[in-house]
């Protein structure tokens, strides 16, 4: 399916960009520097791709100010490349509903609310007491189990489960004492939530999820949890109960948060991190050991033991 072009001048007008070069290039779609082609715009973020800016077949590039004098072709320059690179991606997408020319089954429960503007996958289930506001999407096959309340412009991906019961049980002579969670699960605005992520609602209290949270495929994040506005968790982390978190989180892959802390404003989280303390101060957390061999490993963790500060 043949999309739009547009000029290069009116994505640069997109973007705040300056023009370099024909204003009248025609792009038709994106692509990477290293493999473009005619009719392509690209964009250079990462220095290490600076090698493709002479052999790239684009039509056109987004290039930062400094790197402005080493275009060989038409451009536009932006002081942030990525950002004008994904502004300029929903000109491309033509599927903003891809639900609107199939049938679509799904259950709503009587007490709860969707928006009339709202999108609604196949297979979606909808429990009680739960809201989805204006613009915001559920993809196929996604739960809200019940007292889920979704604000505007948000997305939820295929498959993802919200307001699942909280891990809350208490220990009695006879096995587990199951605690009923009572609490509900609060999504912010222009919130986008993976796929298969699993998010509880909370037991008694809520879970928060505040405006412009990004999470990445397979996130769990338990009962009770505050989890800070801007924050972007990237694949399978899981952040336990109660923890509450400030805003701007980073958190890279396969990471962990534990249960009952309070975690800063600007906190930069590591792959493979495990946070065990409560974190009062902005920075850049890491806890990363290298793989080993095991007896090379065996020889480093005695090191780590006795190692005083």
């Amino acid at each position: 399916m043949s999309g739009p072009s547009y000029s290069l001048k009116a994505l640069a007008a997109k973007v705040n960009g300056k023009l370099v070069g024909d204003p009248n290039v025609s792009i038709s779609s994106i692509a990477t520097i290293q493999n473009a082609s005619n009719g392509c715009i690209s964009f250079l973020a990462n220095p290490k791709y600076k090698q493709y800016l002479v052999s790239s077949s684009a039509s056109a590039i987004i290039v930062s100010p400094e790197y402005s004098e080493d275009l060989k072709t038409s451009g536009i320059i932006s002081d942030d490349p990525y950002a004008a690179y994904a502004i300029i991606s929903s000109l491309f997408n033509f599927h903003l509903n891809p639900y609107s020319n199939k049938d679509s089954t799904f259950f709503i429960h009587e007490t709860s609310l969707v928006h009339d503007s709202a999108i609604i996958g196949p297979n979606v289930y909808i429990g009680p007491n739960c809201k989805i506001g204006e613009n915001s999407i559920v993809h196929a096959n996604s739960s809200l189990v019940m007292n889920v309340e979704i604000g505007k412009n948000s997305i939820i991906h295929f498959n993802s489960v919200l307001g699942s019961d909280g891990f809350g049980y208490a220990p009695g002579k006879d096995g587990y004492i199951k605690i009923e969670q009572l609490g509900k699960l609060i999504i912010g605005d222009e919130v986008e939530i993976g796929a298969g992520c699993t998010i509880d609602r909370g037991a008694i209290e809520n879970t928060e999820i505040h405006n412009g949270v990004k999470l990445d495929n397979q996130v769990h994040i338990a009962h009770n949890v505050i989890l800070g506005k801007n924050s972007a968790i990237a694949a399978s982390c899981a952040i336990a109960g109660s923890t509450k978190i400030g805003k701007n989180l980073q958190m890279g892959g396969l990471s962990g948060i534990l249960g009952h802390l309070e975690i800063s404003d600007n906190v930069l989280i590591g792959a493979h991190t495990l946070i065990t303390k409560s974190i009062d101060k902005a920075g850049n957390y890491v806890g990363i050991m290298p793989a080993q061999e095991i007896n090379d490993w065996a020889k480093s963790s005695v090191f780590i033991k006795k190692r005083k500060k």
